[in-house]
């Protein structure tokens, strides 16, 4: 698509984002048009001034003109002030509802989105993004209005005071234009850059903050610290280029002006003495031409930051236009889930690495209530099957079904309430307790948390602490510990009551003593469900009803544990090497 088609495109949304303030805008263009109407007339009062003192009209004529002149510098400063409020006010709540509506969009992008894009960059989009756009859907417009009327007008009054001084006058407006095209097109493309490098040198800092432990146990900090300031100063050269681009604009700007108010002095100064322009008038158009001189440089500027919102506006709008490719609105909400669950054939590769296959042909069955194992070397695709059951990927062939019911007929958020994940890192918000296992069930009652912490042998150590349920875990639950963020995980998944469990590895990082609490919390969690654990430990894979094997992203054998140890195969490899070692 051309360059002036995408910017007419994004200008056109642009403006669209302010309808909803419409009666707010309103009113402020109203006040406005008032106070620039206002302020038009001000030139023609100092011309009655100058020719009624030239003429001999007297201190009285003086100071009748000085009073209007005050009372007009009252109404049109209130009429200001009452614009520029309206204005504002109204560009606060456009950029409240794009972020609402950004941040909406960019929770419900497929897992994979997130696998190609750092946390940084989407953070940015959020943040610096939308702020360079607040000022422009709206108290931009509103100075756009203003020094155009103001320009308009005054170009207007210079043509009925002398039309042959506002022809020479206006005959440098042509080259500015040009300048301002030329100037344009990089500025915006420069801006664009800018905004991708400063998201750069964000992810770099999300990512070192995040990972603080790391880089403070391999003593990295120096590096940290040369990685981040080689990211800010490649930001930094771009908004260099930046400001020469717009340096150089605005010299052609203020030498424009500054030419104009020349060519007035010395043409208007000729027809004064030729008789056809009296002092008042020359004053006056004096007044006129610095008050065009005055919006064409502030046209410059908004011209600026519209070119730098037009080159933000392109991420920010290709993050809201785009549609997951994983699930979506709409589906199937079965009344009864049994909790069968059937992958068929099944052919995935990660879409960050499409080249790279990692299951293969995938067949495996979980009948309602059973307890299957997932074992199998690390890359054998153990992890993947988790992911593809609760739909973060689509396969690329073959199929998922649920009851018998393909999982691309069935809606997504749906699909997600029948199954809960129990992972060896589970994720806990920097809130409470109570808000963390109550976000397994949207509206639970505290009796109703309190029940899952009970089950999940998390009560008695929430109890212990000063706050109880009310205590904040940090960021990732970084308060806890491994054994209590894994309770707390659970009590999560028990209120949520799902019909099909996934436990991954859940409790391979922990102690003994809180392996034996955490798995007394998990049989309660499997007991009626169907689960699949995914276990490296000999004990939890005996309580299976079943194990499957996988190899090379295939199910290469299956059966209890009795069965596949008198086989001579993978199963009885990895007990005798992993966990009769362990």
């Amino acid at each position: 698509m051309p360059e002036s088609s995408t910017n007419k495109r994004d200008l056109r949304r642009l403006a669209k984002l302010a309808r909803p303030e419409l009666p707010s805008l309103v009113g402020g263009l109203i006040a406005l048009t008032l106070s620039s109407g206002i302020t038009l007339t001000y030139p023609v009062v100092v011309q009655y001034i100058v020719d009624g003192i030239v003429g001999g009209g007297g201190k009285e004529l003086v100071n009748q003109a000085t009073l209007v002149l005050l009372g007009l510098f009252l109404i049109g400063s209130s009429f200001g002030a009452l614009r520029a409020w309206l204005f504002t006010v109204a560009g606060e709540r456009v950029v409240a509802n794009l972020r609402r509506a950004l941040y909406g969009s960019i929770v419900r992008q497929e897992i994979a989105f997130f696998d190609e894009r750092r946390t940084g960059e989407l953070t940015n989009r959020l943040s610096a993004d939308t702020t360079v756009l607040q000022n422009t859907v709206t108290v931009n417009v509103s100075m756009l209005l203003r020094f155009i009327i103001l320009g308009v007008g005054a170009i207007g009054f210079l043509f009925y005071t002398s039309w042959r001084l506002t022809l020479v006058t206006l005959a440098i407006v042509p080259f500015v234009a040009v300048g301002a095209g030329i100037f344009g097109r990089r500025m915006r493309a420069l801006s664009r850059d800018v905004q991708d490098a400063l998201a750069g040198s964000t992810e770099v800092a999300e990512e070192t903050i995040s990972g603080i432990r790391t880089v403070r146990a391999f003593a990295r900090e120096g590096a940290e610290e040369e990685r981040y300031g080689l990211a800010v100063e490649e930001s930094f050269q771009l908004a260099r280029s930046r400001a020469k681009i717009i340096s150089v604009f605005r010299w052609l700007i203020g030498f424009g002006g500054y030419a104009a108010i020349g060519v007035v002095l010395w043409y208007g100064g000729t027809l004064l003495v030729d008789g056809l322009l009296t002092v008042g008038e020359l004053t006056s158009f004096l007044l006129y031409t610095l008050t065009v001189a005055m919006s064409i440089g502030a046209l410059s500027a908004l011209y600026e930051d519209f070119m730098k919102a037009l080159g933000a506006s392109e991420r920010v709008f290709q993050l809201l236009d785009r549609a997951p490719t994983v699930g979506g609105e709409g589906g199937d909400r079965p009344d009864d889930v049994r909790g069968a669950v059937h992958l068929s054939g099944v052919d995935f590769s990660y879409p960050s690495r499409p080249d790279l296959a990692v299951l293969k042909g995938m067949d495996l069955r979980l009948d309602p209530g059973e307890v299957v194992a997932l074992v199998g070397p690390s890359g054998s695709g153990k992890s993947t099957v988790a992911a593809l059951l609760s739909r973060f990927y689509d396969p690329q062939g073959g199929t998922l079904e649920l009851d018998g019911r393909p999982y691309t007929e069935l809606d997504s958020d749906w699909l997600r309430e029948q199954i809960g994940v129990v992972s060896q890192e589970p994720i806990l918000f920097a809130t409470s307790i109570r808000d963390n296992i109550g976000y397994g069930r949207p509206g639970a009652s505290d009796e109703q948390i309190q029940a899952a912490a009970i089950a999940a042998n998390a009560h008695g150590f929430i109890e212990a602490f000063p706050e109880g349920y009310e205590t904040r875990v940090g960021e990732r639950g970084v308060k806890l510990s491994g054994g209590q963020k894994q309770r707390v995980a659970i009590a999560r998944a028990l209120l949520k009551d799902p019909r099909v469990l996934v436990l991954d590895e859940a409790t391979s990082a922990l102690d003994a003593e809180s392996e034996h609490l955490v798995q007394e919390a998990l049989d309660r969690l499997m007991e009626g469900r169907t689960t699949m654990v995914i276990a490296h430990r000999l004990s939890t894979v005996k309580q299976a009803d079943r194990v499957c094997v996988l190899e090379g992203g295939k199910l290469v054998q299956q059966g209890s544990h009795e069965e596949l140890v008198g086989q001579d195969g993978l199963y009885r490899r990895l007990v005798e090497r992993q966990f009769e070692a362990a």
